[in-house]
């Protein structure tokens, strides 16, 4: 299955990792594990994980209040947001709308 990632989703995964590194030497390491743990998850088994909107899926990250967002088909997983929980709940929603 080919695994695409949206920019948007790169810039936010790529800030919050230098976020968390700013806090503490190591963390945003531990961020990025939890972030390819999640995206092995999705990967594995596409159609195991919450459906939020639409075809959208959702798998939450372990110890950081993150979920990754994405949209699967029958030949590749596309990667729509590296989603931080306590923003609005459909801002990420906004890239596919007109």
């Amino acid at each position: 299955m080919l695994l695409v990632l949206r920019p948007e989703a790169e810039q936010e995964l790529l800030e919050a990792q230098a976020w968390y590194e700013s806090k503490s030497v190591g963390l945003g390491f531990e961020f990025a594990r939890a972030a390819d743990v999640a995206v092995a998850s999705a990967l594995r088994s596409p159609l195991r994980h919450m459906c939020i909107e639409e075809d959208f899926r959702r798998v939450l990250f372990r110890k950081f209040p993150y979920s990754l967002i994405y949209l699967p088909s029958p030949d590749e997983l596309l990667i729509v947001s590296f989603f931080h929980q306590y923003r609005k709940p459909r801002a990420w929603l906004k890239r596919f709308e007109g």
